[in-house]
């Protein structure tokens, strides 16, 4: 069987030098029968590896459930690497970033405040290696002595920009041998002496993290790793956008250049990412470093293949300059296929509101829970009271994380965001039926914010008196509500309709394709295809368009679900031929 180590200056496949020539492709963005397809453009575009990440909270969304099905059957899409002739990379974490929500931690881990985060607390560490132990469960089989494709395993994540626990870095490692994985153990971060120093152990083979300044790169690098080969194990091609910025985009000629600069150098790579995909559902994350971030539902990242999977001009550029150092497939890419343009009208309004009061779910409260505090910490929620004041007063919470729409007696009075640090908010009167919708934007995935709970931070009062006897109803969103039963009748939609408000439609097409769903018209809600979420949208932008990956439709009888959470002012669904991500700056 191959043998993989790591010589004195090379990677070393059965003894050989071997150049690692990676991209960066997470299964959990991409839809599983689309994976086959992303792997194999990788091929046709020079690489011999993939990467990917895997994501804890998406594998564990309960303390008590692990789910390697569908799209989270990490075991299925390694195969399919080694099918390719490929060879994987493996990065378990624990924690990820990724731009993903929590930053892979589950949000239940936190539900003892007690417990440590990234160091060697044993609470953490307890759970950390019971995650372990089902992720190697799946991967030692498929290392390459044994035939699979694995021939590298990540210890933690750019840990040096986080903290310098060695004893916690050396019980992963060791906990990572002691369950099999016998291939070379590698560790990542950003090439300052600092954070190299920091986020790693002797016996672990430090790689860095960059996308430009190549050379002074690899060189603070090997003042760190003196022998052994160099890697780029993230080598930023791109970049992810947050809601309320600009797209980012990067020249493909500048980034072909530097692609340059490092295979001419000897190092290997790991393009980062090769294909970003989507952040489908509620799977985005966010930062925080003074104001909160929330990170789109797109994760195109300007990469060689974009967010449908097509070859861009980066792909291209990439592929002439691994030819330069390699042999390439002599095949190209296949052409992307024709997106259909339609249009189609939303129907059939029902109110959020009016339908939470017919269910049967509400749960009583004495003061107003956070989101965390409820079970499976839902995305969205409902929380009313009573209050009775003839005059104007003040709501207030302690925090607000991220979202929070007022309503007196159904009407709407007021938002408060996260973002502008709101947290109070006057009520024109205050005696009445006080509702509060409070929304998830995307847990925090980098820094010391990782871990927080979502939600109404620290109760509410009103007029300074703390606010008492709360119903709530968490409103769980992984399939659309079930807010019709009027079978085929179809109510029209006004030309504008304030939210909460659940709309429809339903649509046919010549044959199952790729679609990029237009929002434009649209405030900020999520949408569903046929059962499967696509994500939120918001018309601050900079994304306009949702992708919806061909094996989510049908050729006829496609359902459309819209949960508008704004004000909707165009009734009409849109499908257009190119994705709309937004205005760029230089």
């Amino acid at each position: 069987m191959p043998d993989f180590s790591i010589g004195e200056r090379d990677f070393l496949l059965d003894g050989r030098p071997f150049r690692i020539l990676s991209g960066a492709l997470h299964y959990f963005r991409v839809h599983p029968d689309q994976w086959a397809d992303r792997i194999d453009k990788a091929r046709r575009m020079g690489l011999n590896t993939i990467e990917t990440y895997v994501a804890w909270n998406a594998h564990a969304p309960a303390p008590d459930t692990f789910d390697l099905t569908g799209g989270l059957d990490l075991g299925r899409f390694l195969r399919l690497v080694a099918d390719a002739g490929m060879h994987a990379i493996v990065r378990p974490g624990p924690y990820i970033c990724a731009e993903w929500d929590n930053g892979g931690l589950p949000a239940w881990l936190f539900r003892d405040p007690e417990v440590g985060v990234r160091r060697a607390e044993p609470r953490y560490l307890a759970a950390v290696k019971s995650y372990l132990d089902r992720v190697y469960d799946v991967v030692a089989p498929l290392q390459v002595q044994h035939g699979g494709p694995v021939i590298l395993v990540q210890i933690e994540n750019e840990y040096g920009a986080f903290g310098d626990d060695k004893t916690y870095l050396k019980t992963l490692a060791e906990h990572t041998r002691d369950a099999g994985i016998t291939v070379p153990l590698t560790t990542i971060d950003q090439p300052t002496d600092e954070m190299l120093a920091a986020g790693s152990l002797e016996g672990l083979h430090r790689t860095a993290s960059f996308g430009s300044r190549a050379v002074e790169r690899l060189a603070a690098l090997r003042r760190h790793q003196p022998t052994g080969p160099l890697m780029c194990a993230e080598f930023w091609n791109g970049w992810f956008d947050h809601w309320g910025s600009h797209h980012h985009t990067t020249s493909a000629a500048d980034s072909a250049a530097e692609l340059d600069a490092l295979l001419s150098a000897g190092a290997s790579v790991n393009v980062y990412m090769f294909h970003g995909g989507t952040n489908f559902g509620f799977t985005s994350g966010a930062n925080d470093k003074g104001r909160y971030q929330p990170t789109t539902t797109s994760y195109d990242y300007d990469a060689p293949l974009d967010e449908a999977g097509n070859p861009t001009a980066k792909y291209h550029a990439f592929r002439e300059v691994i030819a330069r150092h390699h042999d390439v497939p002599d095949e190209p890419p296949p052409p992307a296929r024709p997106t259909p343009r339609l249009t189609v009208a939303l129907t059939d309004p029902v109110p959020l509101l009016d339908l939470a009061e017919r269910s049967t779910a509400w749960q009583r409260h004495d003061t107003v829970p956070a989101l965390d505090d409820l079970d499976g910490a839902p995305r969205l929620a409902l929380a009313t009271t009573r209050v009775d004041a003839s005059d104007p007063a003040v709501l207030c919470f302690g925090e607000v994380r991220d979202h929070a729409s007022v309503f007196l007696d159904g009407r709407p009075v007021g938002a408060l965001l996260r973002e502008h640090h709101q947290r109070a908010l006057g009520l024109p009167r205050a005696a009445g039926e006080l509702a509060v919708l409070v929304e998830d934007h995307g847990r925090v995935n980098y820094g010391p914010r990782i871990g927080e709970p979502k939600g109404l931070i620290g109760g509410a009062t009103l007029d300074g008196r703390p606010l008492t006897g709360w119903n709530v109803l968490p409103l769980a969103l992984d399939a659309p509500p079930a807010a019709w039963t009027d079978g085929d009748e179809r109510r029209p939609v006004p030309a504008a309709v304030p939210g909460p408000v659940l709309l429809r439609a339903r649509f046919d097409l010549d044959r199952p394709a790729d679609l990029h769903l237009d929002t434009g018209g649209w405030g900020r809600g999520v949408v569903w295809v046929n059962g499967f979420c696509l994500g939120r949208y918001w018309s601050r932008g900079p994304q306009r368009t949702l992708y919806v990956p061909e094996p989510v439709v049908r050729a006829e009888g496609n359902e459309l679900v819209v949960l508008e959470l704004a004000a909707l002012t165009d009734p009409t669904a849109r499908f257009v031929p190119e994705p709309l991500l937004g205005h760029t700056e230089a």
